[in-house]
């Protein structure tokens, strides 16, 4: 009798758990053409987590990044906000602010972020990737997952719908020295979101 019941509540929870799982992956993988047309886009938004790691250190972070023609701001922070670092990126500048009077600028962005971060990340690059779209002006082969550009590899992992648009969901960014894992969990492009 005790088997028959445990068997019974493992049943019950395990399709209450099937019925909250809620797909979010579209059915095709990752296609660069059905991205082109987002070069033109002029504002997105998003909101998930970063995990970074490389040989001697890793972190992970919730991550807001607003963009727009011509800033980059990107929200990095830890449970519940706590010690948020705001990085703001325009043209050649880059303002890192950690709070109160600990703001600090730099004219090169990448290297002045490997620098802070003790990682090198290939931030002017992030801001196409994270889109689906490789930089333009650089060479890069497509791969089955993405692509790969300069000496990263990107792959998108799964992809998610906003609206009839196929937007990433899991991407990670590598080469030898360094593993960014991104975790998209809501984008806004033009009014358009998805949770």
């Amino acid at each position: 009798m005790k088997i028959k019941t445990l068997c019974g509540i493992f049943l019950v929870a395990s399709l209450l758990l099937a019925c909250s799982t809620v797909p979010v992956a579209p059915a095709q993988p990752y296609s660069k053409s059905a991205h082109n047309h987002l070069y033109a886009l002029k504002q997105w938004s998003l909101e998930g987590r970063l995990a970074m790691s490389a040989k001697k250190d890793s972190w992970t972070a919730n991550m807001t990044w607003q963009h727009d023609a011509e800033v980059e701001a990107i929200k990095l922070s830890g449970p519940l906000g706590q010690g948020a670092t705001h990085i703001r990126l325009t043209n050649d500048q880059v303002v890192i602010d950690r709070g109160g009077k600990d703001v600090q600028t730099s004219a090169n962005p990448e290297q002045f972020i490997e620098q802070q971060l003790g990682m090198a990340v290939p931030i002017h690059s992030l801001r196409y990737w994270v889109v689906g779209l490789p930089e333009p002006g650089i060479a890069f082969f497509e791969t089955e997952a993405g692509f790969k550009q300069g000496q990263w590899l990107i792959a998108y992992k799964e992809m998610q719908s906003i609206g009839n648009q196929a937007m990433p969901r899991k991407i990670t960014v590598m080469n030898d020295q360094v593993r960014l894992k991104v975790m998209i969990d809501q984008w806004n492009l033009n009014d358009i979101k998805a949770n």
